[in-house]
């Protein structure tokens, strides 16, 4: 009996100890998410988000994206359907190297629309260094961000961790879903405010439905100025990224 065990343990693959080492730490994670949402009592707002982004190459160093993104609420106080506001942004993205990228974008708010609060104009400079490893990718990304107000202008600082993978083996095939989860430490500054301090905690199923298009649905927990008074926003997150 010791031996097969034994035996079986010497052909247990490092990516099957280290996949189902993170997929169980992510399952925690979701859960996690949830149930901080759940009972939550005080200023509390479920809202979804939906995205479309088109993202295309125009060389081996360069390319851009683009996309478009709802945001509603769904609940506040109780479950009720209203619009907040659309985004529209732009991203261009240089490769440094096989693991670096430099990232430049633009990016406009509309809530007039729908008298949800003031518009934004925001540049954001970005840069990721993303490594892998039996078929895990880890990504590191740090941003800088200039969201220009109605009446005030904000910076705001990001770092974000990411992990992706495949649910089936090592490399992603065509009709193969993939997981993503990350967490994000943001801290924004402005003259007319005092510092504010945010985290968010994402997990994200993903399906390859064809060579150029992925389908992304999960949730994302907000912790927002926790530092002054604590808002808890659980997201519910759809996305289409197509590539042309």
């Amino acid at each position: 009996m010791k031996m097969v065990l034994l035996k079986n343990l010497g052909k247990l693959h490092p990516l099957h100890t280290s996949m189902h080492y993170i997929k169980n730490t992510l399952y925690i994670l979701l859960f996690l998410i949830i149930y901080t949402a759940a009972s939550a009592q005080n200023n509390f707002s479920g809202l979804g988000e939906t995205m479309a982004s088109v993202n295309h190459n125009f060389s081996k160093e360069y390319s851009a994206n683009f996309a478009v993104r709802s945001r509603y609420f769904l609940y506040k106080n109780n479950l009720n359907y209203k619009q907040q506001q659309v985004d529209f942004y732009h991203f261009s993205t240089f490769k440094l190297n096989f693991i670096h990228k430099l990232s430049l974008g633009i990016y406009y708010r509309n809530r007039d629309w729908f008298n949800t609060g003031s518009d934004e104009w925001r540049f954001t400079q970005q840069f990721n260094v993303t490594k892998q490893k039996l078929g895990v990718r880890y990504g590191h990304r740090i941003r800088f961000e200039q969201r220009l107000f109605n009446t005030f202008t904000a910076f705001r600082q990001r770092y974000r961790f990411a992990v992706d993978f495949p649910l089936n083996g090592e490399k992603l095939n065509i009709g193969e879903t993939y997981l993503v989860a990350s967490t994000e430490a943001l801290v924004s500054l402005s003259e007319a405010h005092e510092p504010l301090f945010d985290q968010r905690f994402t997990s994200l199923i993903g399906w390859q439905i064809d060579q150029n298009l992925k389908l992304q649905s999960g949730l994302e927990f907000r912790w927002e100025s926790y530092n002054v008074k604590a808002k808890n926003n659980l997201y519910l997150l759809t996305a289409a990224i197509l590539k042309i």
